[in-house]
């Protein structure tokens, strides 16, 4: 469920998917196929957006429906 996931976080923090895309310095439509299921996000962009949107991975991933606010360094 990490694509929905995705949509929804960004969505809830009024984020473009050009946004998004250019903090994991990828190209829009490669973001656009991980919010839509086509492409499986590596580990190393999963960590990126879990210190983008102040959140943990396990959020990110689905393991957890408690989107526990994490500050990293």
């Amino acid at each position: 469920m990490t694509n929905y996931r995705l949509r929804t976080l960004r969505l809830q923090d009024s984020k473009r998917q050009q946004d998004v895309a250019d903090y994991l310095n990828i190209s829009r439509q490669y973001y656009s196929e991980y919010e839509r299921g086509k492409r499986m996000m590596p580990a190393e962009a999963i960590v990126k957006i879990a210190k983008y949107y102040e959140t943990t991975t396990d959020y990110v991933l689905g393991l957890s429906n408690v989107r526990s606010k994490v500050y990293y360094d």
